[in-house]
């Protein structure tokens, strides 16, 4: 496996791991949400949006360390690939 393709792939595992926690959540609060709102036959929109909204922000905050951190160590192995990305 190449230089590239190496980066690549971890790239794109960070960004998974990055993403799917408040995908995870917003899913599962969305459902609440939902389950809730047919319950009660109160179909307001604007409803659903705000504890999605909370939820996910609430995660990225949580999370926001982790994230930077996953980020900060993508970068370092980035900068000390560059010679072997130059070379080919």
């Amino acid at each position: 496996m190449s230089a590239f393709e190496g980066l690549l792939r971890e790239a794109l595992l960070d960004s998974a791991l990055l993403c799917l926690p408040l995908l995870a959540i917003a899913t599962v609060v969305g459902t609440a949400v939902a389950i809730a709102q047919a319950a009660t036959q109160v179909q307001e929109q604007t409803l659903s949006l705000l504890p999605k909204l909370l939820a996910v922000g609430l995660a990225a905050a949580i999370f926001g360390p982790f994230g930077m951190q996953l980020c900060a160590q993508l970068f370092e192995h980035v900068l000390q690939r560059i010679p072997e990305l130059v070379s080919g």
